[in-house]
Formats: C-alpha cells, structure tokens, sequence
C-alpha cells in the first residue's frame, strides 16, 4: 500500500477514536457541522453545474442572435438555448415588443422594452443566487458552532482534572484533544462555504453585467429593425 494511503488511514484512525471518545455534547455539535457540510456542498454543486451550463448557452445564444436580422429568427429557437439567462432577457422584451405591436401596430416606446429586459434580468440573476446564502450563513455560523463545542470540551476537561486532582499534561491533553476535534470541523465546514461563494459572487455578476450588455444589443436591433431615430427611441 502507498505511503500517503497508510498515513491516511492512520490520521482517519486517530480522528475516528477522538470524535468516538467525545461527549454528547460534542456529538451533537459534530452532527450539526456534518449538516451544516452537506447541504453547503450540496448548494456549492448544484450551483457550480448550473453556472456551467448558463455560461455555455449564452455563447452559443450570442452567437446565433448576433447572426440574426429578425427578432422573429432569434424567437423561434431562443427556448433551446435554456438555461441561459440571457434567453429570460430575450423573452422579456419579445413580451413588451408583442403587446407593442399587437396595441399600435408598431414599436412606440423602446425605453419600456428597456424595463421588461431589466426586470428579466433581476428575475434571472435571483434564480441564479436561490439558496445562495446558505452558503455565507454557513461560512459565519460553523467556525463559532465549532468553537462552542471546544470551549465545552475544555470546561468539561478541567472539571475532571479537577475532580482527579491529577495536575498533569498528560491528565488533561486527552481531554483538550478531543474538544478540539470541533473546531477542526468547524472550519472544515466554514472554509470550503466561504471560498465557494465568493467565487459563485464573482460569477453571477459577471452574468448581470454581460446582461446589461446584452439589453444594449437587443435594443440596437429593435432600432434597426423599426428603423427608430436613436434620439427619438431613447426619450
């Protein structure tokens, strides 16, 4: 067997025999860092494939709405490129250019166009961000959760040097040890959250911004399209 496999399973041993060695009190705090661990990772996995798959389809529906000369071209096969949130910003001015046209026959306030883009937008980017702060919440709470239980674990470790009456390092670092065991999942808990997230942060604006520029190149083939004054279009 390799080297690292030995040591691996020698420090999971060690691990394995303190948090079995801990108190109820420690146990629960454990379990509850487990949880805590699971659902962030949980979240941190479903998020990382959904920005994939968004970051994906956008190229790819940039690419055929740049090729395109009709909004009507870019309607037909826009579904496809699901989850894109730039096909929610597409089918939010489609919406307000539609009950434009259906009213007056034609495109008369491209700045309303405008505001049904941003309002899909805002609705794509909080689909993106759901369960997010699960997240942040688990990277604040695990690191204190985890330092509960070591205080807890040092208290109780005391109490019974004291009731011993047996003064010695190695009376008490058994003791100490395994109340540490909960700060060590604290942060195993906290670190991860707390990296992922920021990371999720910088990709989801990232997706708003190219979707403020995406609004601007959706409103240029609006004016093409209806040959508006670009003057008269954004009054």
């Amino acid at each position: 067997m390799h080297f690292s496999s030995v040591l691996l399973l020698f420090v999971g041993g060690e691990i394995v025999d303190l948090v079995l060695q801990t108190g109820p009190v420690a146990k629960t705090v454990l379990v509850l860092l487990i949880a805590f661990s699971v659902l962030s990772w949980a979240v941190i996995l479903s998020k990382w494939r959904l920005i994939r798959r968004a970051r994906a389809q956008n190229e790819r529906f940039v690419r055929v709405f740049r090729k395109a000369q009709r909004i009507q071209d870019i309607a037909s096969v826009a579904e496809q490129f699901r989850p894109s949130p730039l096909v929610g910003v597409f089918e939010g001015a489609v919406a307000e250019f539609k009950r434009q046209m259906g009213m007056t026959g034609g495109v008369h306030n491209i700045v309303s166009i405008q505001r049904a883009m941003q309002v899909a937008s805002s609705d794509e980017i909080t689909h993106i961000e759901r369960n997010l702060p699960w997240l942040a919440i688990t990277g604040a709470v695990t690191p204190f959760i985890g330092l509960f239980g070591t205080v807890w674990g040092i208290i109780d470790a005391f109490h019974g040097l004291g009731t011993a009456g047996a003064a010695t390092l190695r009376a008490v670092a058994p003791g100490i040890s395994e109340a540490l065991v909960t700060t060590a999942a604290g942060l195993a808990a906290a670190i991860p959250a707390v990296i992922a997230y920021n990371l999720i942060i910088g990709s989801i604006r990232e997706m708003a911004s190219r979707n403020d520029d995406f609004t601007l190149e959706m409103l240029n083939l609006v004016e093409r399209q209806h040959e508006l004054p670009a003057t008269e279009a954004r009054r």
